[in-house]
């Protein structure tokens, strides 16, 4: 998938969000960062895929995928906000279990949060596709998905969210 579009949208709404909200002294690096972790931690909850102890079933596959891009967002922000992009390249599938990958993606965003280089970045943004991948979404779906939340975000900030 080319990036290049989803990052210019992203960089669209970031700037948009700063023009609306006063971000004077804050440093947007470390609210994106925790942003993204609780993305993260959201979406595993939707997949249930951790809860041995219940029975109850993973929730439909469109809730997932908007947890899912509520990610990439933060994702596409972060790499923004240090100057990377990430270029596309074929991306492995994993044979690993949905929590293997999750902790290894909650690794990575954590090396990148401690060392903001662009291998890391780029390390991080694998990870999440391949997550992606394991949960069963083609880059269609995640673009697809991305475009549809990016026109909501808009209409949250317009109505004071």
């Amino acid at each position: 998938m080319n990036w290049d579009k989803l990052f210019s949208m992203q960089e669209q709404l970031d700037k948009y969000i700063e023009s609306n909200h006063n971000m004077k002294d804050i440093d947007v690096f470390q609210e994106k960062y925790l942003a993204l972790l609780v993305e993260l931690g959201e979406l595993a909850n939707e997949t249930r895929c951790f809860k041995f102890w219940s029975k109850k079933p993973r929730n439909e596959k469109s809730i997932i995928l908007e947890e899912y891009v509520d990610g990439i967002h933060f994702i596409l922000s972060l790499g923004i906000e240090k100057g990377y992009k990430y270029e596309a390249q074929p991306i492995e599938a994993v044979r690993l279990t949905e929590t293997e990958q999750f902790n290894l993606v909650f690794e990575a965003c954590t090396s990148f949060k401690q060392n903001p280089t662009k291998i890391n970045y780029d390390k991080m943004f694998k990870k999440f596709l391949q997550l992606g991948d394991l949960l069963g979404f083609s880059e269609s779906d995640i673009q697809q998905a991305y475009l549809k939340k990016n026109e909501i975000n808009y209409e949250r900030q317009n109505q004071g969210y």
